[in-house]
């Protein structure tokens, strides 16, 4: 490559993450200038350089090479088919900040197929950013399952059921679990299990082209916490087992070993089974979930993520 396409490249680049920061970021110009060292003129210039060359429409299309180094470096490492690394655009740790749009953009790619797809969906907040992001396309050929319960245990509905906003946006055919999210014993759940529509939704789960799901940290700030679906008592009892994360409510170590638990032996949800053909995806990125990302990665429930520069960088160093 010549040096003059070289430095066209590398111009290219930097519009692409000046226009990631302006536009999905929410950055002015002159935080933009701080972070790329420039000056506010250059700036300016990087962003329309970046709608001109038609580098940012609702999303990102240039690929940032420090990204892509990154995402290579998390397949090879975690085994991985499938890896996508959005540019971090502040210094919160925690920031999910562009996984809505880029986990929207994984999802229509699997949508776009004329052919019926299955297509299934665990749940959290960062899952639901993504479905908000979605287009509103009509896809009746296609088929949205749900691998988590949507009932909580005072018999709400919960609030993070993904697989019917997806289902909405899309017009696709919607298949929900509609069983609690952890029976109250073991016998419960393998009562639940054994009813033909909930013996029908785990089969769908199984023959899923592709799933998403999202990734839990355990602790005060967990999901199963906050939304109580677990006491003070019991998260007490998970972190003197090592638990350090969980996937649609099936709970790991740092290991990626399920552990013994009262709560995996209640949970209702479909048990993962990523292949190659099959992929599951992963959405999460925070330095408050590094350890059960990296739970997640190792324990290959999943073999696909979308996160963060930040977190995807920390995977790798440590």
């Amino acid at each position: 490559m010549s040096k003059k396409a070289q430095n066209e490249l590398n111009k290219l680049d930097e519009a692409a993450r000046a226009g990631w920061m302006y536009y999905v970021g929410g950055k002015t110009q002159d935080e933009i200038a701080k972070t790329l060292k420039t000056s506010r003129q250059s700036a300016q210039r990087l962003v329309a350089l970046s709608m001109s060359e038609g580098l940012v429409k609702v999303r990102l299309e240039h690929p940032i090479a420090r990204c892509m180094e990154l995402a290579q470096g998390i397949k090879k490492k975690f085994g991985l088919t499938f890896c996508e690394v959005v540019p971090s655009v502040d210094d919160d740790p925690n920031s999910t900040l562009g996984l809505g749009q880029a986990g929207a953009a994984a999802i229509e790619r699997a949508l776009k197929f004329d052919a019926p797809q299955t297509i299934a969906f665990g749940t959290g907040r960062v899952l639901r950013a993504c479905a908000d992001e979605l287009s509103i396309l009509h896809c009746p050929q296609h088929k949205i399952v749900s691998l988590v319960g949507n009932i909580a245990d005072n018999g709400e509905a919960t609030r993070y059921d993904v697989a019917v906003h997806v289902a909405d946006r899309v017009k696709a055919q919607h298949y929900p679990m509609p069983i609690p999210v952890i029976a109250s014993s073991k016998l419960e759940r393998e009562i639940w299990q054994q009813q033909q529509h909930i013996s029908r939704m785990h089969t769908l789960a199984e023959q899923a082209d592709i799933s998403f799901v999202g990734i839990g940290n355990l602790g005060s700030v967990s999901p199963l916490y906050k939304d109580g679906f677990i006491d003070d008592d019991q998260l007490a009892t998970l972190a003197e087992s090592g638990a350090s994360g969980e996937i649609i409510s099936w709970i790991f170590n740092e290991e990626g070993a399920l552990i013994s638990c009262d709560i995996n032996e209640r949970v209702t949800s479909f048990k993962l089974k990523a292949t190659p053909e099959k992929p599951v995806v992963g959405v999460a990125a925070g330095d408050n979930k590094l350890h059960a990302i990296r739970g997640a990665l190792r324990s290959k429930l999943l073999n696909g993520l979308i996160t963060t520069e930040r977190t995807a960088s920390a995977l790798l160093t440590s």
